[in-house]
């Protein structure tokens, strides 16, 4: 363990505690006696004589020793100098709670800035926060009531939001939480740091992320990975969708692919759950504290696989449902399984899976004992028992609780995975749930919610199954707020074909001589300006197609005269049986990211996108394609031939190289990709680079240049195969953007 992550250790559970302020610190006095914290607590306060009974100190130097944990909730002016003192007697770390940094404008900001400073590398949590909750060691740096207790092991949640915090301590749904902390403005202690320390605790079963947003990406990255190779699953309920940084309009990629997009390829990426609700998240990490990430059973690449039991044909229909919604499956169920059923259930139930078993064995023990065993011995990843409890205050539930008492001897007795959920979140009440998960039973409340929950739980099981992934590039360190180039299609192309992109045969022509070379490249051809400042040609005009003779290409060559003075004449591509985008945004908190989807001009129309971080992987490629509803064309639709899948991901792998090698490039549109029919290769029609002004680059980087003739015929690089795709006439729809 690091020095830092040990004063972290130190501020998580300290064994004495330093607290300042006056209400405040009275009130996290109570909260720690009320937890059962058996540490020291030490007040400063220049002017008071005692608080809860406590004597107090009147400044940091009367301290006996360096204290574990300070929780400070004095002004900010008085917290900076406090924080000095602090860390100058090498104090484990400090939560500040009090408000006015960087969240009240300029003055905060500043302000948050001498914080920093202040603080040096001692941990801080906050400012802008309630506190800390650690209730496996009894432990609280709070300034305010709290609704947990004590436990052995269970979840931590890190949240922005200190009101979401402490609604979380409220809940009733038996979920053991373990550490609760609320972050604020983590002006110097970020989430990743909070994760690391927390994975050093084995007491710690799932971590639950509330953000706002990302700041450190690279390092949100680095901690998440560490999570994922230790198996603690980490679930993050991801708030807000305004863009992280002011991105140009210039490519396509840049509308498509904006932050909440490129935070769910970070989660992606990192084996993160999103969950979109709170109740949600509540519900898989509870799940998740009981059962673990899901296995992925005897199909690990498939969906999460399930059974049901209910005495309801309704509530059957209503999982069955919600199961397909989410994509959770309700596989047939195994013969020997349905034969023992039938056995005990007799011929007037129909076995299945979601299964009615109707109210037969109702009250019988014995008889719902032999019932669930069968349906729990399916190997499946998780099986549900569909049951809402009585009220207690108005009802007897002995019959609901010899329901309970079979399906735990059933999972005694099988092992199997298993939950019993509520159709409403109150169907399993507090004691109930208890019970429970003494049992080592998942109790879920809400169907949705557990739906969800589960599916969640096989994502991070999947994520945990595959080769280690490859950590995001993150932002290349001061890209903004330099001159930007964009380089004509030409250019542009020459860049690419030099990392293997195939493109069409074509010349660069001023306009007396289009006609010339239209008729050396051979007809139909297609015409357009070149120009860097028209990006979008079709839109301005800009491209003529399906030109099939010298006096076409002269006449569209003239039309377009007020636009450039060079012209790009290549020959038509045909038979492509897909528009591919291909696009690279450089975001200024992820940095470079891949974004693939439909092509051509109603690209974001149609909006059928997938977004990668870069580096990416010929895996997570081909995954990404798959994910798109235009990969029903690449394989073939309703008797069309399959496209070229392979060479469509060769192309996107050189774009991807590109972009690695020139950290230089802001944006990047190939827009569209042909691909063409299996074996016949894939071709960018057209191309668009955007990159920081070589006079504005201080990385001495300038690029690789590629080929600088004028006729290009996309040259490969080492390792990668090359495609014959010059010779064809296309349709009119092809080769525009």
């Amino acid at each position: 363990m690091t020095a830092a992550a040990h004063r972290l250790t130190r501020l998580l559970a300290p064994r004495h505690i330093a607290l300042y302020g006056g209400e405040s610190a009275s009130e996290a006095v109570r909260q720690c006696r009320a937890v059962g914290y058996e540490g020291e607590l030490w007040p400063v306060h220049p002017r008071r004589e005692h608080i809860e009974g406590l004597p107090c100190r009147r400044s940091t130097a009367e301290l006996p020793v360096a204290p574990d944990a300070a929780f400070l909730a004095v002004p900010g002016e008085a917290t900076v100098g406090i924080l000095a003192e602090l860390a100058g007697r090498g104090a484990g770390g400090a939560v500040c709670h009090a408000s006015g940094f960087a969240e009240d404008g300029p003055r905060g900001a500043a302000l948050e800035d001498a914080l920093r400073a202040a603080a040096g590398d001692m941990p801080v949590i906050g400012p802008n926060c309630i506190g800390v909750l650690n209730y496996l060691d009894g432990t609280a740096l709070w300034a305010d009531q709290h609704g947990g207790t004590r436990t052995d092991s269970g979840v931590a949640v890190i949240t922005q939001s200190g009101n979401i915090g402490q609604n979380l301590t409220m809940q009733r749904r038996a979920l053991p939480l373990a550490y609760v902390i609320t972050a604020g403005n983590s002006a110097v202690t970020g989430t990743p740091q909070l994760i690391e320390a927390l994975l050093e605790d084995p007491r710690v079963t799932a971590i639950g992320l509330h953000l706002e947003g990302i700041a450190d990406v690279v390092g949100f990255a680095r901690a998440a990975l560490s999570a994922l190779r230790r198996g603690v699953p980490v679930v993050a309920l991801k708030t807000g969708s305004s863009k992280l940084g002011a991105q140009t309009t210039m490519s396509h990629t840049s509308s498509l692919a904006g932050s909440d997009v490129l935070c769910d390829a970070l989660f992606r990426r990192t084996g993160v759950a999103r969950v979109a609700e709170i109740g949600t998240f509540v519900e898989t990490l509870k799940l998740l504290h009981v059962h673990g990430p899901l296995s992925g059973g005897t199909d690990p690449a498939g969906p999460a696989r399930i059974t049901s039991a209910s005495c309801s044909g309704g509530e059957a229909a209503l999982l069955a449902d919600t199961a397909q919604q989410h994509g959770v499956e309700l596989p047939p169920l195994q013969e020997q399984s349905a034969v023992r059923l039938r056995e005990v259930l007799g011929e007037h139930v129909h076995v299945r899976n979601p299964l009615d078993y109707h109210t037969y064995i109702w009250g019988d023990l014995a008889a719902q004992r032999e019932c669930f065993t069968a349906l729990l011995g399916t190997d499946c990843d998780m099986n549900l028992l569909l049951l809402d409890m009585p009220r207690a205050d108005r009802c007897e539930s002995s019959a609901w609780n010899t329901t309970l008492d079979a399906y735990a001897a059933a999972q005694r007795r099988t092992g199997a995975p298993a939950c019993v959920v509520g159709s409403l979140p109150e169907g399993v009440p507090e004691p109930v749930a208890q019970r429970l998960l003494s049992e080592g039973i998942a109790p879920m409340q809400g169907l949705a919610d557990c739906i969800r929950a589960i599916a969640a739980a096989h994502r991070i099981g999947a994520a945990q199954r595959l080769a280690e992934p490859v950590p995001p590039r993150g932002p290349i360190p001061g890209q903004a707020g330099r001159g930007v180039e964009v380089l004509d299609e030409h250019a542009g192309k020459r860049e690419l074909t030099a990392y293997g992109l195939p493109v069409p045969n074509g010349v660069v022509a001023a306009p007396g001589e289009a006609a010339q070379a239209a008729r050396g490249l051979g007809f139909p051809v297609v015409a357009k300006a070149l120009a860097a400042d028209l990006p979008h040609k079709s839109e301005a005009g800009g491209v003529r197609l399906g030109l099939a003779d010298e006096a076409a290409v002269q006449d569209a060559v003239s039309a377009m005269a007020g636009l450039a003075d060079r012209f790009l004449i290549e020959r038509m591509v045909p038979d492509a049986i897909a528009e591919i985008l291909v696009g690279v945004h450089h975001d200024p908190v992820f940095g470079p990211a891949l974004t693939l989807g439909a092509g051509g001009v109603l690209v974001e129309l149609v909006r059928d996108t997938a977004t990668l971080l870069l580096p990416t992987t010929e895996g997570e490629i081909e995954a990404a394609l798959a994910s798109l509803r235009v990969w029903s064309l690449l394989r073939g639709f309703r008797g069309r031939p399959a496209g070229d899948v392979r060479a469509a991901v060769d192309a996107v792998q050189a774009v991807a190289a590109y972009v690695q090698d020139h950290p230089e490039v802001t944006e990047l549109d190939v827009n569209p990709l042909l691909v063409l029919p299996e074996g016949q290769g894939a071709v960018a029609a057209d191309v668009l680079i955007s990159r920081v002004h070589p006079g504005d680059r201080n990385d001495g980087h300038e690029g690789n240049h590629g080929n600088d003739g004028e006729e290009h015929h996309g040259p490969g690089t080492a390792g990668r195969t090359r495609r014959r795709t010059g010779d064809h006439a296309g349709p009119p729809q092809s080769q525009r953007h």
